[in-house]
């Protein structure tokens, strides 16, 4: 085969294509543009398989006829084609026809004779010289009749060898076939796999849904709606549907979901045989033919190379007899070597020939003989085998496609149910939504805080910056506006100022419930999730209400352990995203987003559970899902455990730090009061000490009155202190974080202790807190002090006439100025005083504030010491549980090991040979068991016990009534053989009749008819006188060949024919009318006949008379077709 491509470049090469039904191969000279469609007729025309017939296969590609070549890489001396005949594959196909061999029959030659090949020294009268010529002729016959033994074991062994190259390819064509129906098996078998998983998975949901629908509607009508939510139609959430419909669609569900699985347990049942079928094909090998035959092969190349050498030694005897008759008839044989010494030589070399070399040679072909013999056997099994695994992978194809089909029928069986059920669902998810919906109402109010609290904050944020923005163009003013006119200035746009920015939030979210987190489970318990036991539901639920509560702090705990030595506790509140609105603390706004994230997490729930549920896992994701539970419920525990201390370390420094700071303010008392009597003792006694002692009395009187003042305001300070001291002990890091930053100025305070006495003093001042009435007293102290002094004195003045004049004007003078200066450090003392009412004031504000918020810490400690407590009794619960699992396994071990005594006595019994040999063992056994059984035995003994007693009894009925059938076996099937025989004789007789009588409906069948006409008979018609074609019958006249069949028999011949012979087709009967007059022409009524039929009609028309026949005559026009073999005879000329 070759290409007539007229291109410059193709690629030429050799296509081999292998014949797997025989092993055959064929080489195929041919280019890469050659379509596949000649190579399949090429392949027809010299192997015998049509070309429908065909199967080309390339590796796992199978060859298109209207593809060229170059499409599969072909030629190429690395790929083979293989052939596989459809045929061959069909259940009906015959098997193949025994491997014939075919060897050239090479004949022996015919023995030697002296008068057929005479010799000249035949006639010598030595008898020596005489006998040389007849071993000529022996040694020749031998060497010849060894060579034809050679020739044909060399045939032989070739056969052999193309017969296991046949058998190779036979089994690379089995692998190629197999290898193609492995590709598709995989496909099928992972679309079954990927199938029957989402169809469990469908099934699980379904049939949870169908078993629990009566309890998720009494959960439903449980559970009562909000009283603002309420109708007269709608009390509970059963309410929310229809519950004759629920019931309907139930019942429905319910039907649907058993015939669907009753249809996918026979797909089951269907695909469980497929597999069967493959694995068993692909189980079984044919290479162990193979190998047995290749090593015979080989075992017997030793008798070729023995006929070999052999044949060497025939070659060389011959040369030896040769060169002695030769040198005899020239006369040119030494002295030495006489023709009786030749003769005697020649002796045992004859004797060699015919005991030794011959039949090892006959031996030799006779082993190859049987190798080939074993050659053809085990061709013909591989043959069968090809034959068999060709027809079981066509049934396996066939089936994989009917599979395949079927899969698009059950996945859309599939959609449809889960459409169907999807209105079953309804019943299952309310209960989440309910909760979910109430879930996001407390998130939104939660979330609408935390919006308006940023709003607030945006503005404070913008009118702090437009602040800066005045103060800065004001003091440019003050630096440029004195050099530049104001016009000129305005005129340059410099005057404008910045508006300020009004940031407005419409108010949204209005009609939200009034409900709150803790609202959740009295109006949408967690029940309504749908959860199978509580301890899943308080481990699911609880889980993410932990990791809502915690907040930052529990994923900072969860990110390193060691917090407190690694992270100051101000840089943690600084790096979480907590920042202050107005109107509300740090602690507040974490409240709040904890609340909006717990709520967002209890919709995300209620959103999973309708999806996801226990029931839906198998057992060994369900305990995989619990361990890795347990292991972070534990890790939990153990952070918060961690945590916990943490906060205690913490409180612990806060209340130390808090002490520190009372004794500071302390100390800061002692040394104010002192300075203060130190300041009166100087401004009285500067001057007089021996005259002024009612003074001094006096002043001492309205210091100490200060004093006093001072240290009540000293002893209310302390006071507010302790308080605000006590409260931040039962703060936690945050709590305590945000009171320090609150009050920024105390802590400076304390910090600058070590500054000079007059510094130290003003900031003393500013920080000791009085009370308004405190404030008044000293006040008023302070007055009368000084009015009193004023008096003192002008007394003195005036009842001393004696004094010095100077040194009286002196002393007034000194006493008014530092009269002044008092009342000065009186006014900054008021001011001072003033500005610390007000700070003590917002302390008590902020003091507060932080009272809530530590009582919301308090509520939030006592949740978490909840949660841990729940969890310990849950964790006491799971070990009660592991304990009491734990003794019913040893319980079940130890009756497991008893029972699995039991199975292996009752093993040995079953493995006793012989049926009454078990029947007697079995007995025993049961005996012995009844014997051995005692009160502490559990039930399932006892049972075991009663089972092989009944088993012992059965298994002896049945071997009587084995015993019984094959006695009724025996008689039955002497029955069946007289049977047979009789059936014999009747199919013989049945066949014999049948032949008979169809015979005669042929006959019947082949006549021509010579009565009355009808339909499908033969009728012979001859030319009469007036030239028209008459049918020859009985007592039946006037049946006349139509027009149309006399021109389909007539028009290819010269000459019209004598007769014509055909089947009847059509018979027209018709009457002979009188001429119609004019008036009544139309309404002449002929006879006219159905086509096809003998029924005859009525029909209104008018005809002629062709045939010349008498007014009223009946007549018959017949159309007639021509027979298969009929001949149409034309007269004679």
């Amino acid at each position: 085969m070759s290409s007539s491509s007229s291109e410059a470049v193709v690629q030429m090469g050799k296509l081999v294509v292998h014949i797997a039904e025989n092993g055959r191969s064929y080489k195929l000279d041919c280019d890469e543009c050659t379509l596949v469609e000649a190579v399949q007729k090429f392949l027809e025309s010299v192997c015998g398989i049509p070309f429908n017939d065909q199967l080309l296969l390339c590796l796992d590609l199978k060859l298109e006829p209207q593809r060229p070549l170059s499409a599969y890489k072909l030629p190429s001396d690395e790929q083979e084609v293989f052939l596989f005949n459809k045929a061959r594959m069909r259940s009906n196909s015959p098997h193949p026809a025994p491997e014939q061999v075919e060897i050239v029959g090479i004949p022996d030659p015919p023995l030697p004779s002296s008068s057929n090949s005479p010799h000249p020294l035949d006639d010598a009268s030595d008898p020596a010289l005489k006998a040389l010529p007849s071993y000529e002729r022996q040694f020749r016959f031998h060497f010849h009749y060894g060579r034809a033994i050679y020739s044909r074991t060399l045939a032989k062994i070739e056969m052999c060898e193309r017969l296991f190259q046949e058998q190779k390819v036979q089994e690379r064509a089995l692998e190629i076939a197999g290898g193609n129906l492995d590709h598709f098996y995989k496909m099928i078998h992972q679309n079954y796999a990927d199938f029957m998983k989402c169809y469990s998975q469908q099934h699980r949901s379904h049939t949870n849904l169908l078993l629990n629908f009566g309890r998720d509607k009494e959960k439903l009508r449980s559970i009562r709606i909000l009283p603002s939510l309420q109708t007269a139609n709608r009390k509970c959430l059963l309410d929310f549907v229809k519950e004759e419909n629920l019931q309907k669609i139930w019942e429905d569900c319910g039907i649907s979901h058993r015939q669907f699985e009753n249809k996918v347990s026979e797909f089951k049942l269907e695909f469980a045989d497929l597999k069967r079928n493959t694995e068993h094909l692909f189980s079984g090998k044919a290479s162990f033919l193979i190998k047995d035959l290749e090593t015979s092969i080989k075992d017997h190349q030793r008798f070729i190379n023995e006929l070999k050498s052999i044949m060497e030694a025939l070659s060389k005897d011959v040369n030896t007899v040769k060169k002695l008759v030769d040198d005899c008839l020239s006369g040119q044989m030494s002295s030495s070597l006489r023709p009786h010494d030749a003769v005697s030589a020649l002796g045992p070399m004859y004797d060699s020939h015919e005991k030794d070399y011959l039949p090892k040679m006959q031996a030799c072909e006779s082993a190859i003989s049987n190798l080939l013999n074993f050659c053809r056997e085990k061709k013909n099994e591989m043959n069968m085998l090809v034959h068999s695994y060709m027809q079981k992978i066509a049934y396996i194809q066939y089936t994989i496609k009917d599979v395949r089909y079927k899969f698009s029928v059950f996945q859309e069986a599939l959609k449809r149910q889960n459409d169907q059920f999807e209105q079953l669902k309804v019943v299952r998810g309310i209960g989440p939504a309910y909760r979910a919906c109430l879930a996001e109402v407390v998130r939104r109010k939660a979330a609408m805080k935390i919006y308006m609290g940023k709003a607030g904050q945006l503005a404070e944020k913008l009118a702090t910056e437009r602040g800066a923005e005045v103060r800065r163009r004001e003091e440019f003013f003050k630096e440029h506006g004195a050099y530049i006119p104001r016009d000129i200035l305005t005129s340059m746009g410099l005057h404008d100022m910045p508006n300020p920015c009004d940031v407005n939030v419409i108010p949204f979210d209005c009609n939200l419930l009034d409900i709150d987190i803790s609202d959740l489970d009295r109006y949408a318990p967690e029940s309504l999730l749908g959860f199978s036991s509580k301890s899943e539901k308080r481990g699911t639920l609880r889980s993410s209400s932990c990791m809502s509560d915690d907040g930052p702090e529990a994923a900072e705990v969860e990110g390193s352990v060691d917090l407190p030595a690694k992270y100051d506790f101000q840089e943690l509140v600084e790096g979480s995203e907590l920042v202050e609105i107005s109107g509300t603390s740090k602690m507040e706004v974490e409240n709040a987003k904890l609340k909006a994230e717990l709520a967002s997490k209890i919709a995300l729930i209620c959103s999973m559970s309708a999806e996801f549920e226990y029931e839906s896992l198998d057992d060994r994701k369900l305990d995989s899902i619990l361990q890795n539970v347990a292991e972070k419920t534990s890790e939990a525990l153990r952070l918060k455990d961690v945590y916990e201390k943490h906060l205690q370390s913490m409180l612990k420094g806060k209340q130390m730090q808090c002490e520190s700071y009372e004794k500071r303010i302390h100390e800061l008392e002692l040394r104010l009061s002192d300075q203060y009597v130190q300041g009166c003792k100087l401004s009285v006694d500067q001057k007089s000490h021996d005259n002024k002692s009612e003074v001094s009395g006096v002043g001492e009187i309205h210091m100490h009155h200060a004093m006093d003042a001072v240290s009540c305001a000293s002893s209310s300070k302390s006071g507010i202190l302790a308080e605000h001291v006590k409260a931040q002990e039962g703060l936690d890091d945050n709590m305590t974080d945000s009171s320090g930053m609150l009050n920024p100025q105390l802590d400076s305070s304390m910090l600058d202790l070590n500054r000079d006495k007059g510094h130290l003093c003003g900031k003393e001042k500013k920080l000791t807190p009085l009370s308004d009435g405190g404030t008044a007293l000293a006040t008023s102290n302070m007055a009368v002090s000084a009015s009193q002094k004023a008096d003192v004195l002008s007394c003195e003045t005036a009842n001393l006439p004696g004094l010095d004049a100077k040194v009286s004007d002196s002393l007034v003078l000194e006493l008014q100025k530092a009269l002044a200066e008092k009342s000065s450090q009186l006014d900054n003392a008021e001011a001072k005083i003033e500005a610390l009412i007000d700070e003590v004031s917002e302390l008590g504000r902020e003091l507060e504030i932080n009272r809530k918020l530590l009582d919301e810490s308090q509520m939030n400690c006592a949740h978490l010491e909840n949660c841990l407590h729940e969890a310990r009794e849950e964790a006491q619960t799971h070990l009660c549980a592991a304990d009491r699992r734990a003794s019913e396994y040893s319980a079940l071990r130890v009756s497991a090991v008893k029972m699995h005594g039991l199975f292996e006595r009752l093993r040995s019994c079953v493995s006793s040979s012989g049926v009454a040999a078990f029947s007697d063992s079995l007995r025993a056994l049961a005996q012995s068991l009844a014997s051995s059984a005692n009160e502490n035995d559990d039930d399932s003994a006892a049972e075991f016990c009663e089972c092989v007693r009944i088993l012992a009894d059965k298994v002896a009925i049945l071997s009587r009534q084995r015993a019984e059938l094959l006695d009724r076996y025996s008689k039955a099937e002497a029955t069946s053989e007289q049977l047979k025989k009789e059936l014999e004789e009747k199919k013989e007789l049945v066949n014999t009749l049948y032949l008979k009588h169809q015979l005669e409906k042929q006959a019947n069948k082949e006549k021509i008819s010579y009565s009355r006409l009808e339909v499908h008979e033969i009728a012979a018609f001859v030319l009469n006188s007036s030239g028209h074609y008459e049918a020859i019958n009985r007592s039946c006249p006037y049946y006349y060949l139509s027009a149309e069949s006399v021109a389909l028999f007539a028009d290819h011949l010269p000459t019209r024919p004598s007769y014509i012979v055909g089947q009847v087709v059509h018979i027209e009967h018709q009457i002979v009318k009188s001429p119609p007059s004019t008036s009544d022409q139309d309404h002449v009524d002929i006879l006219t006949s159905e086509s096809g039929t003998s029924q005859l009609t009525l029909n209104p028309g008018s005809t002629s008379n062709p045939y010349g026949l008498p007014v009223g005559r009946e007549y018959f026009v017949v159309t007639v077709a021509m027979l298969p073999d009929t001949t149409v005879h034309s007269p004679p000329s």
